[in-house]
Order: C-alpha cells, then sequence, then structure tokens
C-alpha cells in the first residue's frame, strides 16, 4: 500500500465527501463525517457507479441513487439490498492539514 496525498483537510466539510483518482486509474471516495474521515472504493460494489457523482451521504450511510444499496462509510459494510459485498476502506490521516489516503 502506498499513501497519496489528497487534498487540505479543510476543503471537506462535515457531510461532504469527494473522490480522489489515483494514479492506476482507481478512484477513492473521501468523506467527512461529524469531523473524521474515512475512504472507500468510490464505485457501487452493485453496480459499479460512482457513489462521490450518484451518492447521497446521510451521517455515515452513503446511499447509492441507482438502486438505493447503501454502505457504512466507517466500515463499508453493506446496509441495504441490492448491495451484498461490502465496499473496501482505507486508512486516513491528516498530515499538516492534508488528508492522506494509504491505498
Amino acid at each position: 500500500m502506498r499513501k497519496f496525498a489528497a487534498f487540505a483537510a479543510a476543503e471537506l466539510a462535515p457531510g461532504e465527501m469527494r473522490k480522489l483518482a489515483l494514479p492506476d486509474e482507481r478512484a477513492i471516495a473521501i468523506y467527512n463525517v461529524a469531523g473524521k474521515f474515512y475512504a472507500t472504493d468510490d464505485l457501487c460494489t452493485h453496480g459499479e457507479v460512482s457513489l462521490t457523482e450518484e451518492g447521497v451521504l446521510n451521517g455515515h450511510i452513503i446511499e447509492c441513487s441507482w438502486h438505493f444499496g447503501s454502505f457504512d462509510v466507517t466500515t463499508g459494510k453493506v446496509m441495504t439490498t441490492p448491495c451484498n459485498r461490502d465496499l473496501p476502506t482505507y486508512p486516513v490521516c491528516e498530515i499538516d492539514g492534508v488528508l492522506h489516503v494509504e491505498a
């Protein structure tokens, strides 16, 4: 795993999410849940839809707008069907005000 610098933590307010494109063409979703940062794959495991572009974040639950499946962004666990595979999660840390994701 490598650590990737994302963006300034101050740029992501509580309740917001943002996509980070990695050099290997993967996309990671970074979420601010009540001031704490979490990261998952950006693609829904059911329909391969971008969660940051098509999803809705309510607290710590991200819901995919295509089929209304949802995940807990703090753990990646499936919360509702039709999703049946958990989202991969990644460690996030803040270094000198910048968020870094280990992926």
